[in-house]
C-alpha cells in the first residue's frame, strides 16, 4: 500500500478545513461549494476513504501517529472482503 507524504496530507487537510469554513459561511455561493467538494474529493482519494469526513479523520490519525500505528488501526477498521 502506498501512502502519501505527511506534508501533502497536512496541506490537503488544511485546504479542506479552510474550504469547509468558507462553505459554512457562504452556503449559497456555488464557487465556494464547488471548491469545498473538490477538496473533499481530493482528500478522499488521498486517504482512500469514501466520504470527506472519514478522509479528514483518517488524515488527522495519519498525522498524529507513526506509520506502523496508523496501518494497524486502518487494518482493524477495514473489513476483509471475501
Amino acid at each position: 500500500m502506498l501512502l502519501p507524504s505527511r506534508s501533502e496530507v497536512f496541506r490537503q487537510l488544511r485546504r479542506y478545513l479552510v474550504c469547509e469554513r468558507a462553505a459554512v459561511a457562504a452556503p449559497a455561493d456555488l464557487v465556494t461549494r464547488a471548491a469545498f467538494e473538490d477538496c473533499g474529493y481530493t482528500l478522499c482519494v488521498l486517504m482512500g476513504e469514501r466520504t470527506p469526513r472519514e478522509a479528514a479523520d483518517a488524515a488527522r490519525r495519519y498525522l498524529r501517529t507513526d506509520l506502523v500505528t496508523y496501518l494497524r488501526e486502518r487494518n482493524r477498521r477495514t473489513p476483509v472482503a471475501r
